[in-house]
């Protein structure tokens, strides 16, 4: 029983070991037949040097030049109203009328007072200068004419009061009242703001502070236009350092015509320097980037045809899709754009006419 047990044993290992060997001499007879595989087509890019603007970068917010809530300083009935929400206005502009049929009377009661008060002072002036009247009716007769000239300025300045103007030229906002409504004193009506010009508030760090002066150019985005920049100049800088955070508060001015920009947006600020500084940059598709440092391919000249070596890099800030080179390469080397996953050292690769898909439409 055991000899026979060995016996097929025996038989299906050799069979086995046939099949197997049969297989591996067919697949080294289609390597040999097919070749090596050809070598992998890669995109490559030059080291290039440019000039970067040197800046400051900071945080902060948009303001408007002037903005208030426009309010009633007396009490009356919303007689009229001249704007629709949302319209821009100009300095002076009548925006409502508050009820003032009750203030007209007394003003016309005041005035007939006023002439009363004229004629009377003008007969003592008069029979003074003929010494025909006491000084003190003459006296007395000016002050009342003082007083009720006092009367009637008073009671036209409540009733152009009562007339409701754009303090400044600018965009309001929400009406906030309607035909007929009662306003106390100090009753929001609209709100209004300049946007052209318009300020841009932020802070930088007090080490900074040497660094800033007014005039100073900066560029500012916002969220709701990504990409686009808005240039400015800086205008204020605040005299001290914020104890707290050991910062101080800049504010620059944009031009704003299109009025695109509006108060309290979240804007990134750049602070331009004078100094522009070379850096030497790549495509950042070219960098493989790993926890054990920055890499990329360059290629070399062979004479069976050009050839790629790994070379760790140190790379630094990125802007626009290009990463500044701190160390490991020099201008005007050739490195791999595209391609970089299938590579080794020393392999030898195909130079696509074409560069990577991130450069294409750009300048290089």
């Amino acid at each position: 029983m055991l000899k026979r047990l060995l016996l097929v044993l025996l038989l299906l290992g050799a069979v086995l070991g046939g099949v197997f060997g049969w297989k591996f001499h067919q697949m080294r007879q289609a390597a040999l037949a097919g070749g090596p595989p050809p070598p992998p087509v890669v995109a490559v890019t030059e080291v290039r040097q440019d000039t970067w603007q040197s800046y400051l970068s900071a945080v902060g917010s948009l303001a408007a030049v002037a903005g208030v809530a426009v309010t009633s300083e007396v009490a009356g009935k919303v007689g009229s109203i001249h704007f629709e929400s949302g319209q821009e206005v100009k300095a002076g502009q009548l925006l409502l009328d508050l009820d003032a049929d009750a203030d007209r009377a007394e003003l016309d009661g005041l005035l007939a007072a006023q002439r009363l008060a004229q004629v009377k002072f003008s007969r003592q002036a008069s029979l003074l200068a003929k010494n025909s009247a006491a000084q003190a009716d003459y006296d007395e007769a000016k002050a009342v004419l003082d007083a009720a000239a006092a009367a009637v300025h008073a009671k036209l300045a409540v009733v152009e009061k009562k007339q409701i103007r754009a303090p400044f030229g600018g965009r309001l906002g929400i009406r906030q009242v309607d035909l007929g409504q009662y306003l106390a004193p100090g009753s929001a009506i609209v709100a209004l703001q300049a946007l052209n010009p318009i300020y841009a508030d932020f802070a930088l760090p007090e080490r900074d502070l040497v660094a800033l002066q007014v005039g100073q150019p900066v560029v500012v985005t916002v969220q709701p236009y990504a990409g686009e920049r808005f240039p400015g100049r800086i205008t204020a800088i605040e005299p001290g350092v914020e104890r707290g955070t050991r910062s101080v508060a800049v504010r620059a001015v944009l031009q704003n015509p299109e009025q695109r920009l509006r108060p309290g947006m979240f804007a990134e600020v750049q602070v331009l320097l004078d100094e522009g500084r070379p850096v030497l940059t790549l495509p950042r598709g070219a960098v493989t980037y790993a926890p054990y440092g920055d890499s990329v391919f360059t290629v070399e000249p062979r004479e069976g045809g050009p050839t790629v070596q790994r070379r760790q890099v140190e790379t630094g800030e990125v802007r626009e899709g290009r990463v500044a080179v701190r160390s490991g390469l020099s201008a005007g080397q050739r490195v791999v754009s595209a391609g970089q996953v299938k590579l080794r050292n020393g392999m030898t690769v195909v130079i696509d006419d074409k560069p990577a898909p991130d450069e294409r439409g750009q300048a290089q």
